[in-house]
């Protein structure tokens, strides 16, 4: 008997502390969450894996990939927040679909349900009426804290907050503030908007957000970097506010996971989907609050990854449009433009110092003599935007005006004095790095983007890298004459260009004479005009190469004995030619004999 109620004592024992376990385990269940947040930044018009200027799928692009992944994010933790950090609607041609009733990029967002949206610059670059469309047809929450209208209210959310399994979390959006210097020459791109300084938009947002949220994520159209001097990259914003458990970056297409600041944890996807980037944040409820307890930053890659199958076949109809579109014959190139496209391996495919930034080339001088023809300009200016670009002998087709012209940039004429203008061909010779003793090769400012970099044509000039920046434009002539100082002659630019002219003071909306916006305002790009040439103005729609030596590199005594050994050790992969630090500038070093020297590798 007594066995008997000490056996049953001891069941019950048993039972209830098997119970106040589980009890336990099932309150701390509930006392912890993980949830996840996945970002996109500067998609660019890339919903399907394909590149429509080069007419080529590409592995590591597009929201047709993005999809693969989302979809098992979704199946891992439910507990999940989609968000795009903008750039979005335009590049990859998908101006195509700009007229359609809602953008093809603008339904790849939709068909994904993201929840958040966060306004780019390029989304300014087709007008506010087209902004706003798209903004009316996006079904998630369209956010930026900074863009504020003329009445003070803001232009569309500063953030939302998203109840996440009871969980409140809060998505902040900012925007760069430099969108009126890109679209100076079209100050109705943002009537009766002002881009207000980020930090002042930061600290207002989160007074606002005081108490309503567990969890605060940053979303900025911003790259980590200062910009212009004058604009705060999301460094800066990060030691101000450790308010922030994480920040998705977007704007420099830089791809990084693993960079901290102040406590915040800062992940950017690089561009055109060829990341996701994932942000995993547990949290503990403590006195029925929930604190953020860990946070994790990693980048999904694309490259690998299958494209999703139901986004394709959904998507198809746009995919087959824009391939009828972009393979349309304008005209015929009679031989190929830049023969030696890489500097150093002769390939097509520019892998250590693209050709056309060391040299006149016949692709910037057929860019610029557009220019000038519409501008009737005297000089006009251009940029290299893609290392890669180039037109081969065969037939011109409608990708080929995108694939050596690649933004949506509109023709301006402006009046510049002479002065002036040797100012900014100063600026723009700041892409090259100076000239030292031992370089066998020339390279470029990794501060500088290939797009800032200017080639000038209707005037000689020299470019000496032996001398420091601003000191560099040597023996300009006109005509044969040399530059006056004090003459005005006509600039031709592109919109773009225009804000940067401005902040330098070099030149005023007053001194524009020519706008495409105002000519040909259904077609005002420049890559239409280059159609618009090869269709009206050559004999027999055929474009011939044609290369003016109008400017050269001096001042860089390059040490010409160890040239071609160090050229195959490039060639051999033996030795690599430095990029910039987010990979978009190329060439950031010169090779030199001293220091390959030292290194052993000579």
């Amino acid at each position: 008997m007594k066995k008997f109620f000490i056996a049953v004592f001891s069941f019950f024992l048993v039972s209830v502390s098997t119970s106040n376990i589980s009890t336990y385990a099932s309150d701390n269940v509930k006392k912890q969450k993980e949830i996840t947040i996945l970002g996109t930044a500067d998609l660019h018009g890339f919903f399907y894996n394909y590149n429509y200027p080069l007419d080529k799928e590409e592995n590591d692009k597009g929201l047709a990939k993005v999809a693969t992944i989302v979809k098992k994010e979704r199946e891992l933790n439910p507990n999940l927040l989609l968000v795009d950090n903008g750039d979005t609607v335009q590049d990859n041609m998908a101006y195509i679909f700009n007229n359609d009733p809602v953008h093809t990029m603008i339904l790849g967002l939709n068909y994904l349900n993201y929840d958040a949206w966060v306004l780019g610059n390029h989304e300014f670059n087709f007008g506010l009426d087209f902004l706003r469309k798209q903004i009316n047809e996006f079904n998630g929450d369209v956010l930026s804290a900074n863009i504020i209208k003329e009445n003070d209210d803001y232009f569309v959310k500063p953030y939302s907050i998203y109840d996440i399994d009871g969980v409140k979390v809060a998505i902040v959006g900012l925007t760069t503030p430099n969108v009126p210097r890109w679209e100076a020459s079209n100050p109705e791109h943002f009537k009766g908007l002002k881009f207000e300084d980020t930090l002042v938009s930061t600290e207002k947002v989160l007074k606002e957000l005081k108490g309503e949220a567990d969890v605060i994520i940053g979303a900025f159209h911003i790259g980590k970097n200062t910009e212009y001097q004058e604009t705060d990259g999301v460094k800066v914003i990060a030691e101000h506010f450790p308010e922030f458990s994480a920040i998705l970056v977007g704007h420099e297409h830089d791809t990084f996971d693993n960079l901290e600041v102040n406590g915040v944890k800062l992940i950017e996807p690089g561009s055109r989907g060829s990341n996701v980037a994932k942000i995993s944040i547990k949290l503990e409820k403590q006195d029925d609050n929930w604190t953020v307890k860990n946070v994790q930053t990693k980048n999904i890659k694309t490259d690998g990854v299958e494209a999703d199958q139901d986004f394709l076949d959904n998507f198809k109809d746009k995919h087959e449009k824009a391939l009828k579109e972009i393979n349309k014959v304008i005209g015929k190139v009679g031989a190929d433009f830049i023969k030696r496209p890489d500097y150093i391996t002769g390939e097509d495919k520019v892998t250590t110092m693209p050709t056309a930034q060391l040299e006149p080339t016949a692709l910037i001088e057929f860019i610029n003599k557009v220019q000038m023809f519409y501008t009737k300009a005297d000089i006009s200016a251009a940029a290299l935007f893609s290392s890669n670009s180039n037109l081969k002998a065969g037939d011109f087709k409608v990708k080929d005006a995108s694939n050596i012209y690649k933004f949506d940039n509109t023709l301006l004429g402006v009046e510049m004095s002479g002065e002036n203008l040797k100012k900014y061909m100063e600026w723009s010779a700041n892409y090259y790095n100076t000239f030292k003793p031992g370089d066998i090769t020339v390279s470029f400012n990794p501060e500088v983007r290939n797009y800032n970099y200017d080639m000038f044509y209707g005037i000689d000039y020299d470019i000496d890298i032996s001398k420091p920046s601003g000191e560099r434009i040597q023996n300009v002539t006109i005509n044969d004459e040399p530059l006056d100082p004090a003459k005005t002659y006509k600039v031709a630019i592109n919109n773009y260009r225009l804000g940067t002219l401005i902040s330098l003071n070099l030149v005023s909306l007053d001194d524009i004479y020519y706008d495409s916006s105002n000519v040909y305002s259904d077609s005002p790009e420049i890559r239409a005009l280059i159609i618009k040439y090869v269709q009206e103005e050559l004999k027999d729609k055929t474009l011939e190469p044609t290369v003016t030596q109008n400017w050269k590199i001096i001042g860089a005594d390059l040490d010409e004995t160890y040239k071609e050994k160090v050229f195959n050790l490039v060639k051999d992969k033996k030795i690599v030619i430095p990029r910039s630090e987010d990979g978009r500038t190329p060439n950031v070093k010169s090779l030199n004999v001293f220091e390959l020297k030292d290194s052993g590798i000579l």
